[in-house]
């Protein structure tokens, strides 16, 4: 591996994403003052290097190694037919495969507790914006892209579509906790918005907006919430160290 070609992609890679968000940010921010180097954020960005260098290319390893074993699960014919698809047809199929899945697994980390203990490091996040979202344990992170791809890639969606997915979801993800708060109208009920994301995050609730791109699972099962003001305050009831080391070693620690 050339580290110094993945240094520079993720400079690169940084760079365009304070491009990005960070002018949305200051013309439409949700919580107006909120500094670009605010508490935590040397933390956070600790995270998004972990994440870029190392987690989610894990993911992606292991199922191009398990690819022969993964393609005998389902009928050779079905996959190819799967393949041959036009490309926004597949990205359209993978939306909804994808948030469904995605939708129950991450029910699934608010009520199963062992499954909380790692995605609590994701809600610890006191401050929200566009470095927020890559605050992530890297097993939940690992779960998390698992089950995204995990079913295309077994139904025969091609490594190279669930690669553009994936990096579409990622700048989504970052998009729904960036400190924005767009004029988009109803027009969130259909495409989602930062601001129902954040209510998902409010300290003071632990219920609603498990969808991650569209909110028709939430609208579809009850779990859409949507106040028209934002959250008094982010982050989680039980006391945790905002630093890096402490975050990754919190889940492991006996619990009284």
């Amino acid at each position: 591996m050339n580290w110094i070609s993945v240094l520079l992609s993720v400079s690169l890679s940084l760079l365009f994403l304070v491009a990005v968000f960070r002018p949305l940010e200051i013309l439409f921010p949700a919580r107006t003052g909120q500094k670009f180097l605010r508490p935590a954020f040397w933390t956070d960005l600790l995270f998004l290097l972990g994440q870029y260098l190392l987690w989610s290319g894990l993911v992606f390893w292991a199922l191009d190694h398990f690819r022969g074993w993964l393609h005998g699960i389902v009928p050779a014919d079905f996959r190819a037919s799967v393949a041959a698809q036009p490309w926004w047809l597949q990205a359209i199929e993978m939306i909804v495969l994808s948030d469904f899945c995605i939708y129950w697994a991450h029910r699934l980390q608010h009520k199963v507790p062992f499954l909380w203990r790692f995605h609590s490091i994701h809600h610890s996040a006191e401050h929200l914006d566009w470095l927020a979202a890559h605050r992530e344990h890297p097993l939940d992170t690992i779960y998390t892209v698992g089950i995204i791809n995990l079913p295309a890639f077994i139904l025969g969606f091609p490594l190279e579509t669930l690669a553009g997915f994936l990096a579409f979801r990622g700048l989504w993800a970052i998009y729904i906790h960036s400190n924005v708060r767009l004029p988009i109208g109803p027009l969130r009920m259909l495409i989602g918005a930062p601001e129902l994301h954040h209510w998902h995050h409010d300290k003071a609730r632990d219920a609603g907006n498990y969808a991650n791109i569209s909110p028709l699972m939430d609208l579809l099962f009850g779990t859409y919430r949507c106040p028209d003001h934002e959250p008094e305050a982010f982050g989680i009831h039980e006391p945790v160290k905002q630093s890096y080391f402490s975050l990754l070693w919190h889940p492991f620690r006996q619990r009284r």
